[in-house]
């Protein structure tokens, strides 16, 4: 098992925590996307959040985390369900920086920009999907996600993720971590976490020096961690010919019969896995016969 994710529990159940290495996922993801550094970090980073959060769910439930922010990366897709597929895309995959931020590290929110919203919509089967918003509030990603399930969702919550990249633009190491605290944590457990996790190393550093999800879980929690469930993390985009046809379809006569008259073709691309699908005059034509 390469990229998987991890859950547990500590301190007498009081503290629920996610782990998850991400790394063969975002490759496969920047292998598709052909991202730039600086934003493979931003999209591994939203990546790795969906995994965590997707784990939070069951069975055939998913999430969509949508990052709009202001800066020139533009819209960031991730979405993930229960089983652990997970995908990401970026509105504009090819921006590069020289410059590092003040902590010498790829300068993400400059990328993702310090004002917009964080968007989690969840699939959970019912006849509306749950939606919730927040406010970006750093452009980390990792900062933006804890400020959304701390206010939106109401779990006071510590989101680290991290990405790095080879000067060959592939990814080197990525992952994260979600520490959440239940109804009534004492302070003692709150002051213990709180200094633990100001004091760490960064994750996707945990992740490049070999560190595994339950050992990056032991060093933030200690002896007090159970694992209760892992499972494998794999990149999944359930896109297909049919889904192509269907949407499609949805056009209607009149914008089918232009397409037809007009183009005689049609490629549609797939934004999450750059996937193509090309369809001649004929495949039309039969799409059109059956409206």
């Amino acid at each position: 098992m390469n990229d998987y994710l991890i859950r547990g529990i500590a301190y007498d159940g009081f503290v629920r925590a996610f782990a998850v290495r991400t790394t063969d996922t975002v490759r496969e993801i920047q292998r598709r996307l052909d991202t730039w550094p600086i934003v493979s970090a931003a999209v591994g980073r939203t990546v790795s959040g969906a995994a965590m959060m997707g784990a939070m769910l069951k069975g055939n439930e998913r999430l969509t985390i949508v990052v709009r922010g202001n800066g020139p990366a533009g819209q960031i897709v991730a979405d993930a369900n229960a089983k652990g597929e997970v995908r990401g895309y970026v509105h504009n995959p090819h921006i590069h920086y020289n410059e590092m931020n003040e902590k010498g590290k790829l300068d993400v929110r400059r990328v993702v920009g310090t004002e917009g919203s964080v968007t989690v919509t969840k699939d959970l089967g019912l006849k509306e999907p749950y939606q919730g918003t927040s406010p970006i509030v750093s452009g980390e990603i990792g900062e933006d996600l804890t400020y959304y399930l701390t206010v939106s969702e109401q779990v006071p919550s510590a989101v680290g993720v991290g990405v790095l990249v080879n000067p060959d633009n592939t990814v080197k190491a990525s992952g994260g971590f979600i520490i959440q605290l239940m109804p009534n944590t004492p302070e003692d457990i709150i002051t213990k976490l709180e200094k633990t996790l100001s004091s760490i190393r960064p994750v996707s550093t945990m992740i490049n020096e070999g560190l595994s999800p339950e050992e990056i879980l032991h060093e933030i929690l200690g002896a007090e961690f159970t694992l209760l469930d892992k499972h494998e993390v794999v990149f999944s985009c359930h896109c297909s010919l049919d889904r192509v046809n269907r949407a499609l379809i949805s056009l209607g006569k009149e914008e089918l019969d232009a397409m037809i008259e007009e183009q005689g073709e049609a490629e549609i691309t797939c934004h999450f896995c750059n996937e193509r699908y090309h369809l001649d005059k004929e495949d039309l034509e039969n799409l059109r016969a059956n409206l």
